[in-house]
């Protein structure tokens, strides 16, 4: 169309805002949504979740991980945990008993059979 090829960017804009005042009011206000969240970088939604919310909101991985203190047998070697200590001696004695862990293969279910 020979209009389109000489004129400037500006005159479609304009033509675009003639036709915009044709159009029913329904379709001005859906228009104008449309338009006032592409500005504002809003989400126009359907009516059914789409779960954006949870997307907004800022990871707490850091928060977490920060929470729990590290431990020291993973910065020295040569540290034992007292606990695990405790717990090996204890097994120990178990044995010793005869009241500690089954061999592999030979629990109670095996016997069943």
């Amino acid at each position: 169309f020979f209009l389109r090829k000489y004129t400037p960017k500006g005159f479609e804009a304009a033509v675009e805002g003639l036709l915009f005042f044709k159009m029913s009011g329904s379709t001005v206000a859906k228009k104008l949504t449309e338009i006032t969240a592409r500005i504002f970088g809003q989400y126009i939604g359907d009516g059914f979740p789409s779960g954006r919310k949870l997307l907004r909101r800022g990871l707490i991985g850091d928060k977490v991980a920060d929470y729990y203190p590290t431990s020291i047998a993973s910065k020295d070697p040569m540290y034992e945990d007292p606990d695990i200590q405790y717990w090996k001696l204890k097994q120990e004695r178990m044995k010793r008993r005869g009241k500690g862990p089954p061999k592999k293969g030979q629990g109670k279910r095996s016997g069943k059979k």
